[in-house]
């Protein structure tokens, strides 16, 4: 009877250790599913500070077109540009498309300004003075708000990469967010003033 007991504190004992250690390591995968989830709340809340602005943005520019259309009335080519590249960023759905949008629109939007450029009149209308002045501030608003998103999204994705975090994403299906990034190279290089 003796040798019964002994073997049944061991079989207790070691369902004991298996469950204890079962808890364990849910505890250790319910902190890790969590702090992803954290991480993935933070990337789309940064993003949702750039969607207000560019919101703001999108709002601002038909009123910019309709100010140079009366002026720039031979310019036609730069402001339908302008018109689609801003229905293609409203319309835009997922971060990656709405990203490679902005970059069409912000182009667009380069050239517009340019042609504006060659119309001394328009660049001294106070209404066209006023929305570049806002659509600046927009701009500038939106790259703060760029780099806060890529910090978020760059600290997330980073924690996607490392083990043992890794193993815990791909069975949860956690994937990585993109970077809100210049398309165009040109876009990269700081400008470069002569006197």
């Amino acid at each position: 009877m003796g040798a019964g007991l002994g073997l049944g504190v061991i079989l207790i004992g070691a369902c004991a250790g298996l469950l204890l250690l079962g808890v364990i390591v849910a505890i250790w995968l319910i902190g890790i599913y969590n702090r992803l989830a954290a991480g993935r709340v933070g990337v789309q809340g940064a993003w949702a500070d750039i969607d207000v602005q560019l919101k703001r943005r999108h709002d601002l520019i038909p009123n910019l077109v309709e100010t140079v259309k009366g002026y720039a009335k031979h310019e036609r080519e730069a402001l339908e540009a302008v018109i689609a590249a801003r229905a293609r960023a409203v319309g835009a759905g997922s971060i990656e498309d709405k990203v490679a949008a902005e970059g069409g629109l912000t182009q667009a939007l380069g050239r517009l300004m340019a042609v504006a450029e060659a119309y001394p009149d328009l660049k001294a209308n106070a209404n066209f003075m006023q929305l570049q002045g806002e659509l600046t501030s927009t701009e500038d608003i939106i790259s703060r708000a760029r780099g806060g998103y890529n910090g978020a999204a760059g600290g997330y994705n980073q924690q996607l990469v490392v083990f043992p975090t890794n193993v815990v994403a791909s069975m949860f299906g956690f994937k990585q967010m993109p970077f809100f990034e210049v398309e165009n190279a040109a876009e990269r290089n700081a400008p470069q003033v002569k006197f």
